[in-house]
């Protein structure tokens, strides 16, 4: 039975998981069935284990925020020529419990059992908290 991986990547430039929302709702984030995907130079080596149920965990502001399960990598032609890789994503943002993250190039594999835990769906609604909060209550544990 194949293991499961998932993926951990930095949201540059989003301040929070609706400004994620909107940018992957624009044409130039969509793949041409109309899923969000995110264009990355490298493909995931483990790329059996990321499709096996791993999910993209976004890190917004050092604080991993929100996830999407991965439906699919499509090879991406850029105007460059270089071959890349688009991680295709499922629709919901699924918000996570606010969990503290050092900045890092590219994306990074993330264990499943040490993923943040999905917020209960009554709370998938909520006003979002500053990102700098988010940030000090995730480094004193709170969630």
């Amino acid at each position: 039975m194949a293991k499961t991986v998932h993926l951990m990547k930095l949201s540059v430039g989003t301040e929070d998981v609706d400004g994620l929302a909107a940018w992957q709702a624009t044409k130039r984030a969509q793949s041409e069935d109309g899923y969000p995907r995110h264009i990355t130079r490298m493909w995931p080596r483990r790329e059996d284990e990321v499709l096996n149920g791993g999910s993209i965990y976004w890190v917004i502001k050092g604080v991993i925020l929100a996830r999407q399960r991965i439906v699919r990598l499509d090879e991406y032609n850029s105007a460059d020529g270089i071959r890349r890789c688009a991680i295709v994503c499922d629709t919901p943002l699924i918000r996570v419990s606010a969990t503290p993250k050092r900045a890092f190039q590219g994306w990074r594999y993330l264990d499943p059992k040490d993923a943040p835990i999905d917020l209960p769906a009554n709370r998938q609604h909520e006003d979002q908290l500053p990102p700098e909060l988010s940030q000090a209550l995730a480094t004193i544990g709170v969630r």
